[in-house]
Order: structure tokens, then sequence, then C-alpha cells
């Protein structure tokens, strides 16, 4: 009999080294599963934080093409007709023209309607001091446009060009970005 109870103390020893492997088994199971949930979170989450991120610097980018774009705003005056300077004894010669103003923005072309008495004041003074061989090239044209959109400039915004600023060419600051002509006709 006494080898029976010996066999008795064996059994739960042994049951209980079969348990550990089976306990160690689950925890090595369940801390697996614990990382893996954590890993696949952590990517989840990860992104859509990349997401939002690319989202807000393509809208930024969006914005920004948007910004850079804007609609031109330009606004018409009525036809000038005026008396061109004489030439080396040809007969009169006049100037008919139609300029536009490309205007910075919307409130721009509110206050140069404003100023328009003073702005076709200047411009008639501008037009009846040229002569027609002045004028009859491009770039006679072109200058022509320069000196009328810094004038018009210097009404807008009340102030005198800057100094060491090139006259030729529109700022970015400039109310007023450019002048074109519809209708530019010398007889």
């Amino acid at each position: 009999m006494a080898k029976a109870p010996a066999k008795q103390e064996e059994a739960p020893a042994e049951k209980s080294i079969k348990k550990k492997p089976k306990l160690l088994l689950f925890i090595i199971i369940g801390a697996v599963l614990v990382l893996a949930a954590g890993g696949t979170a952590a990517y989840f989450l990860l992104k859509a934080k990349k997401a939002a991120l690319e989202s807000e610097e393509g809208g930024h980018a969006e914005a920004k093409k948007e910004a850079k774009f804007v609609p031109p705003v330009f606004v018409r005056f009525d036809s000038f007709t005026v008396k061109l300077q004489p030439e080396n004894d040809k007969q009169d010669q006049y100037l008919q023209v139609v300029p536009e103003l490309r205007a910075l923005d919307i409130k721009v072309s509110d206050r140069i309607k404003q100023f328009t008495p003073e702005i076709r004041y200047k411009i008639l003074l501008l037009l009846s001091n040229k002569r027609a061989s002045e004028l009859s090239s491009p770039q006679g044209m072109e200058k022509l446009s320069n000196e009328i959109r810094i004038e018009v400039n210097r009404i807008v915004e009340g102030t005198p060009k800057k100094i060491g600023t090139d006259p030729s060419k529109a700022g970015p600051e400039d109310l007023i970005q450019a002048v074109v002509f519809t209708s530019f006709i010398i007889q």
C-alpha cells in the first residue's frame, strides 16, 4: 500500500507540469494577439493621420492655386479721340483709342470708377502730347500703355511712384496691373 499513495502524489505534479505548457501557450498566444492588435491599430491611426496631412497639404495647394488664379478685372473706358502733335509739315493726325485697365481686384475697379474724371483727363493729356511716329510701332504702344498705367496708379493710390522701382513693369502691389488697347487707330 505504500506504493499506491506515492503514485497519487506524483499525479498532481504531472498535472501541474502538463498545465504549465498550456498556460504558457495561452499567455504567448494572448501576448501575440495583443501586439498584433496594437500594431494594426497604430498602422491605421498613422495612415489616417498621414492621409489627413496630405489632404490638408493638398487643400493648401488647391487654395494656393485658387489664390493664384484670380479672374482678371477689367475697367473699360469710352474711346478717346485726340489730335496728335504735328510732325514735319504733315496735315493734322488724330488718334482714336479705347483703353481698358486691368485692376488688381474688384475693389480697385470700384476705386477707378470714383476717379474716372481725373483718370480721363490725365489720359487725354498723355495722348495729346504724342506724335504719330511715336505710337505707330508696337514698342510705342507698349510705352504709352506703361505711361498710362503709371499715371492711373498714381491717381488711384494717391501717392507718387516709389523710387527705385522699374516703372515699365507692374509690381504685384500695383493696383493697376496693365493697360490694354482694344482699339487703336491713327489717322
